[in-house]
């Protein structure tokens, strides 16, 4: 008899859009299809499975219905994190050979000018420091995710001109966010997880979760709070049912509050971009996640199909 093991479920990457998008209107109706089909070749007991799909709503963006199919039989508890993430909690009654949880979801998403803001004047400048009451609040997304490259971050930044002399906030972050989509190259990988920034520099190339992952460790060094967004784009890729999830950053700025930027396109975030969930270490976030007991030796697979249409 093979031996019962623990094995984690490859977790489905929070990645490889490549950023690009027609304008959007003055509001439109999205259909977001999300499908991820597991499959073991035996009979597996599947453990609880944490969902990060359904999209933050906010001022610009409404869920206008949702529906979540899933098999084999379970149980759904929702539940939001600390971040307010809207999270699903599945857990499996009966073992089973196969996985498949399939998304769909509605939303009326209104137009919004991504430069169509006022940062306050105390930080119209950087450096800057944030308001005590904000300074509490903000440490945790101040605080290095891969605190082993700050050596490397820091020097890459120096070369670069950044955090050496006061500078217009805006032109910092926006200067950062155009140099990495110019001088990387842009990789769609297969690997789960987040190359470190270190890796990154080093390759001279990425996904859009290492790109954001790089821009965050920059950011924090230089003294803003930011954070890492996992999500959907309206690519044509995603229209023709080919695409994936995407991944970019968000930084607080008084003012505004949280602002995104996109360091795959090295664009402001708009309305082509559709919030899911937020964290303040980009490992934290992954689309589906999860852990199964089954027999030694076996070799799952996954697909996952993404679509993002107007209605």
């Amino acid at each position: 008899m093979d031996e019962a093991i623990l094995h984690r479920v490859g977790h489905e990457r929070a990645v490889e859009s490549d950023g690009s998008s027609e304008g959007p209107g003055n509001v439109r109706k999205l259909q977001i299809d999300h499908v991820t089909d597991y499959r073991f070749g035996s009979d597996v007991t599947l453990l609880p499975h944490r969902l990060l799909l359904r999209p933050r709503e906010s001022h610009v963006l409404r869920i206008a219905s949702s529906t979540l199919e899933i098999a084999p039989a379970h149980r759904i508890r929702w539940q939001r994190d600390a971040l307010d993430n809207s999270v699903a909690v599945v857990s499996f009654t009966a073992p089973a050979a196969s996985l498949r949880i399939a998304s769909r979801i509605v939303i009326e998403h209104y137009d919004e000018e991504p430069l169509d803001f006022l940062i306050e004047d105390s930080a119209a400048s950087h450096p800057f420091e944030y308001g005590p009451v904000d300074a509490v609040l903000l440490a945790p997304m101040r605080s290095l995710a891969w605190p082993n490259d700050r050596a490397t971050v820091e020097g890459w930044l120096q070369g670069l001109g950044m955090g050496s002399s006061r500078v217009e906030t805006f032109a910092l972050l926006d200067e950062l966010n155009r140099t990495i989509p110019r001088d990387f190259a842009y990789q769609a990988r297969e690997e789960p997880g987040v190359q470190s920034p270190a890796r990154t520099l080093s390759l001279r190339s990425g996904s859009c979760r290492d790109f954001a992952a790089l821009f965050i460790e920059a950011t924090r060094q230089l003294g803003f709070a930011s954070r890492f967004v996992t999500g959907y784009h309206t690519s044509h890729a995603n229209e023709a049912g080919s695409g994936s999830t995407h991944a970019w950053a968000e930084v607080y700025l008084p003012g505004p509050g949280w602002k995104g930027f996109d360091p795959t396109g090295g664009v402001v975030t708009g309305s082509e971009h559709i919030a899911v969930a937020v964290a303040g270490h980009p490992e934290n976030v992954p689309p589906v996640a999860g852990s199964y007991v089954g027999p030694k030796n076996l070799r799952p697979t996954m697909q996952v199909s993404v679509r993002v249409v107007g209605l």
